[in-house]
């Protein structure tokens, strides 16, 4: 049988690496440094579970029609691994932003920074 398979989407230097942690409950970590990467990565492999940063749209940076990073990816996520669990990574000033994405999409669990080790342990095995 397979390891699940855990997809990390580096985007900034605060992603925490927990990596010792995924191996231990027995995932397979693969992880991508963007979300044209994470995309592509998606199309061919569908992931378990996926952590990912979630960076407000502040101004025209998602044209005003998306609420965050993770829009696009959410919904891609829909069609090509619908059952993987979403993790999003936010700080506690974009908090409010990530839930309003939320209602919309549902993530399996919100993590605030800065993300302890037992944070996500529980997110991972709930």
């Amino acid at each position: 049988m397979s390891k699940p398979i855990l997809l990390s989407i580096v985007e900034s230097r605060g992603h925490p690496d927990f990596t010792d942690l995924y191996e231990q409950l027995g995932f397979e970590h693969q992880w991508v440094t963007s979300m044209r990467k994470a995309l592509s990565f998606v199309k061919k492999t569908a992931p378990d579970y996926v952590v990912a940063e979630f960076f407000y749209g502040y101004g025209n940076n998602y044209a005003g029609v998306n609420i965050s990073n993770l829009d696009v990816f959410l919904y891609s996520l829909e069609k090509y691994a619908p059952q993987a669990r979403v993790i999003a990574l936010v700080s506690k000033a974009e908090r409010q932003h990530a839930e309003r994405l939320n209602e919309i999409i549902a993530y399996h669990g919100i993590a605030q920074y800065p993300v302890r080790e037992s944070d996500m342990r529980t997110l991972l095995t709930s």
